[in-house]
């Protein structure tokens, strides 16, 4: 019987190497996996290359990460809002490197990699210091810069709902990276507030399918203080 529901975050993460590349979904604090996250950091792996539309928020998740010292290497979108101080700290002291990609291109490459896409053109960038060093190309009057696709060694998501063949459903702008790191990655480890039945979620609400997830993990909603 297929069952991918682990008892605990700790479970779910316990194989992460040190040098792993982690996918982490998340658009600011919407969607991020903080259970799986502070799991990563309790687990120890370090040496990590971290894939995110940004690089952390105030003192927990991905910010936290950073400040443990447990990553090498950020490549996100939007690295430095009023709130990213474990980041810019780390980064002004070198103790860790950037790669700085337009959020479209950032989405691109990961579903390329998700896709079996070899590369492609984009006109994004072109001209500037983030094409410097990629290959160029005119096509039809147009220039292009040529991004290659982002593999993960592990997705950390979250989902609203997964049954224990993996299949996900998510709650509104949750969803954000969610389904395309999900498909880029080795392994993948969604975070969900409820657990289901197999056929509880309909079939036309199935974002990311089973064949995609790895590893599923319960874990109750914060409630909101009164």
């Amino acid at each position: 019987m297929i069952d991918k529901i682990l008892q605990s975050p700790a479970a779910a993460l316990a194989d992460v190497p040190d040098g792993a590349t982690i996918l982490i979904g998340g658009f600011g604090n919407a969607g991020m996996p903080s259970a799986l996250i502070d799991a990563l950091i309790a687990q120890g792996a370090r040496n990590l290359t971290v894939v995110n539309n940004n690089a952390g928020n105030a003192d927990a998740g991905l910010a936290a990460l950073i400040a443990a010292r447990r990553v090498k290497k950020v490549i996100c979108s939007f690295p430095r809002q009023t709130d990213s101080w474990h980041f810019d700290k780390a980064w002004r002291a070198g103790e860790l490197e950037l790669e700085l990609v337009p959020q479209g291109t950032l989405a691109e490459r990961i579903r390329a990699a998700g896709a079996g896409v070899g590369g492609f053109y984009t006109p994004t960038a072109f001209g500037t210091k983030l094409a410097e060093g990629k290959e160029t190309r005119r096509i039809n009057g147009r220039d292009y810069v040529l991004e290659m696709p982002i593999h993960g060694d592990y997705a950390l998501i979250k989902a609203d709902r997964g049954d224990r063949w993996g299949n996900l459903a998510y709650r509104k702008t949750a969803r954000n990276f969610g389904p395309i790191m999900a498909a880029a990655a080795r392994c993948t480890v969604a975070q969900v507030r409820e657990t289901v039945a197999l056929g509880a979620i309909d079939p036309e609400h199935v974002v990311t399918p089973g064949i995609f997830v790895q590893r599923v993990v319960k874990v109750a909603a914060l409630r909101k203080a009164a």
